[in-house]
């Protein structure tokens, strides 16, 4: 789109002049090199590098069509050379600032946010490190399975990781109902409580994180991470705590008293992290001892999450679905390797240094 936007535009800017293909060249080239030289646009020193590349590259075309046809004029050349680079250092500088304001107008989420709110300072993932640490490392966890995922289909690896780092926030406004913020011996599972009270208090961090990500001004395609990271899959522990209790009176039990309140997943980057979340979890809880192990637990969460269809709004193939299952056993073998069982400590009296001869 801006190869195009820059052939009009360079077009149009020179139409009905007398010298129009010299300024349309003028125009088009240095704006494609300061496209080529940009690229992804991921830092704002991006846009610097294009706009000092597009002065250079309109430095070159005014030398080309003035030196030939000419005499030498340095005071000339350098007016000329001075309106290249400030043409090419403000069309940046404009760029930059047109990108913030008509992201922000239209909803649309960039690369530039991605990295600003990724960042360890910003305060609402300081916030989230302080209230719920346990859920911190485990929402790290999940986005390396998800950015090496997404990074194997060719989904959007950058927007996969951000929204996988906030997708929990919403535990951080009740921390201590969540097991891994729990300290070790004193874990708290919810066993005396009613399963549907639990069920309503875990579903509610979903609502929870939304409203600190509207709070802090997150950008929409984050917050999909966290209202679709569940879909609207059923809280089966506490269903399953549920239909015990009842009895024979399962015909009263509702499941979608249990449902996380959805949508479902709506693209391939959300998908992927509710995978990954569910995955993540599983293999820390049950702790598999071999990569058998592992793929079973990875085709047990991807095989649920199809079963309760939640990928029929993602563009998701079985190949995709391979490519992942894949990549998180690769990623999960690294991660959870057995380690040796260091023998007990002998060294039971007190060494001093060797002493050096003189």
């Amino acid at each position: 789109s801006g190869v195009m936007f820059s052939l009009a535009l360079g077009l149009l800017a020179a139409y009905g002049l007398p010298t129009t293909l010299d300024l349309s060249l003028y125009y088009i080239i240095s704006s494609l090199c300061g496209i080529l030289a940009m690229g992804n646009a991921r830092r704002a020193t991006g846009f610097l590098r294009a706009g000092l590349v597009s002065s250079l590259a309109g430095m070159g075309i005014l030398a080309a069509f003035h030196w030939p046809h000419y005499e030498m004029d340095w005071l000339g050349m350098a007016t000329l050379a001075g309106a290249s680079v400030f043409n090419g250092l403000a069309s940046a500088s404009l760029a930059l600032l047109a990108q913030f304001f008509l992201a922000n107008w239209l909803g649309l989420t960039t690369a530039l946010q991605l990295h600003e709110i990724s960042r360890p300072d910003f305060p609402l993932l300081q916030y989230f490190l302080r209230r719920a640490p346990g859920t911190y490392q485990h929402s790290l966890q999940a986005v390396n399975l998800a950015e090496q995922a997404a990074e194997k289909i060719g989904a959007d690896a950058l927007l996969t990781r951000v929204g996988g780092l906030f997708h929990d926030i919403g535990k951080a406004a009740n921390p201590a109902f969540f097991i891994e913020n729990q300290t070790p011996g004193n874990l708290d599972t919810h066993d005396d409580m009613d399963p549907g009270e639990a069920a309503r208090t875990i579903i509610r961090h979903v609502a929870d994180g939304l409203e600190l990500a509207q709070k802090h001004h997150l950008p929409h395609r984050i917050r999909d991470f966290i209202t679709e990271h569940h879909g609207t899959l059923v809280t089966r522990y506490q269903f399953n705590r549920a239909a015990e209790q009842s009895g024979k009176n399962k015909t009263k039990l509702n499941v979608d008293d249990f449902r996380y309140p959805g949508p479902e997943p709506r693209s391939r980057e959300t998908a992927i992290l509710m995978l990954a979340d569910g995955v993540e979890a599983r293999v820390r809880a049950e702790r598999p001892k071999d990569e058998e192990g592992l793929a079973a637990i990875v085709r047990s969460v991807i095989e649920r999450c199809q079963k309760e269809s939640q990928f029929d709004h993602t563009s998701l193939t079985q190949n995709d679905l391979r490519l992942i299952s894949e990549s998180f056993v690769a990623s999960l073998r690294g991660t959870f390797h057995p380690r040796l069982e260091y023998p007990k400590d002998q060294l039971d009296f007190p060494t001093t240094p060797l002493k050096r001869g003189k």
